[in-house]
């Protein structure tokens, strides 16, 4: 006997990626994960490829991935895909000390975090101009 399998909470045109335990504060991984949401998926890779800041490199894998799962498990068209949701979490906070004058201590904080990304197949959308013309 094994567990019953658990229900799908996507819908059938979405597929995700979760990277846990980033080694960055979520506050500054919450800025690069704005450039990305509502984004096609291929801008949304270029911007994260030519993004100054550090943790764009483990953003981009994880959209990577949320792309890989919709192709290869949910039979998704790669050219459609939008990052509809980026969702950015705590995780534990490593704690550290900094030694200081005259025997004391202060304490350091390491954040830690926790981010979902979730690209949707959108249909794409007929111009304004394609509109007009067959009214």
């Amino acid at each position: 006997m094994s567990k019953p399998k658990m229900p799908r909470r996507l819908s059938e045109t979405e597929a995700q990626a979760v990277a846990r335990n980033i080694r960055v504060s979520p506050r500054k991984l919450a800025l690069v994960a704005g450039l990305i949401r509502g984004q096609k998926a291929q801008e949304a890779l270029a911007r994260l490829t030519f993004s100054k800041r550090p943790i764009a490199r483990q953003v981009k894998k994880t959209l990577e991935s949320a792309i890989a799962n919709a192709e290869n498990n949910h039979q998704l068209d790669v050219d459609q895909l939008v990052v509809s949701r980026v969702e950015v979490g705590r995780s534990v906070v490593m704690k550290r000390f900094h030694a200081r004058a005259r025997g004391r201590a202060a304490r350091i904080e390491k954040w830690l975090s926790h981010m979902t990304i979730v690209v949707a197949e959108r249909a794409p959308q007929a111009s304004a101009s394609a509109q007009e013309g067959a009214a």
